[in-house]
């Protein structure tokens, strides 16, 4: 039976996420740190209320056997590249440092098809900066997850996202755009899951087609 943290849980992917590692009956814990609660009651469930900017203040409850790292945002809600970075990469890279600190096994993180450090694309840049980061840090299997276009239930309204995915989808099916074709948030999900029990290797970087596959596992 493992013990399963999350960041990330009340997000599109994270929601998922929650719910099915809740189901899963591999885990036994599931530790969700949060800024406002999931509005969960399951014995499986337990919730840290943290602030993200005080690590010292949660560093040493990041203890069990994966860290699932889903959390994201846009511009829009951040308001700013610089507090978008924050929350993409700074939150995150400490998360992924504490587990590495308190001897966590295994690291899943969502990042994004075609992400380049050296990108003059601030998004593509700033996930590439993450994943070259992590994977520098002293945890014995990282999983990198690099989906497409992410469909699925938001809370919140993307007009943008909901005018691009049907384009998407349709000129995707192109064989040279097909790594970059929507796929459900569930899906995502399953495949993170499904990683957590790859130990083969240090770093395993999965690409679209290798996040279907992977999600099929099982």
């Amino acid at each position: 039976m493992k013990t399963a943290l999350v960041i990330g849980a009340t997000g599109l992917v994270g929601r998922e996420l929650v719910q099915q590692l809740l189901q899963d009956d591999r885990f036994d814990k599931v530790i969700v740190f949060v800024r406002r609660t999931t509005g969960i009651s399951q014995p499986k469930l337990q919730e840290h209320l943290i602030d993200f900017d005080a690590p010292e203040s949660w560093q040493h409850l990041v203890k069990g056997d994966v860290l699932f790292s889903a959390l994201g945002t846009t511009i829009k809600q951040a308001g700013s590249q610089t507090a978008q970075y924050k929350i993409d990469y700074t939150y995150q890279y400490n998360f992924a440092k504490a587990a590495a600190l308190n001897g966590v096994s295994t690291y899943v993180l969502i990042s994004s098809a075609g992400v380049n450090a050296a990108s003059r694309i601030f998004y593509s840049r700033m996930k590439g900066e993450l994943e070259e980061a992590v994977k520098m840090l002293a945890i014995p299997h990282i999983h990198i997850i690099q989906p497409g276009l992410l469909t699925g239930d938001r809370q919140e309204f993307r007009l943008g996202e909901k005018i691009a995915e049907p384009i998407v989808a349709a000129i995707t099916v192109l064989p040279p755009l097909r790594k970059y074709r929507p796929i459900h948030a569930r899906t995502v999900a399953r495949a993170m899951i499904n990683a957590a029990f790859d130990t083969t290797g240090p770093v395993h970087t999965h690409t679209l087609e290798g996040v279907f596959k992977l999600a099929r596992k099982r």
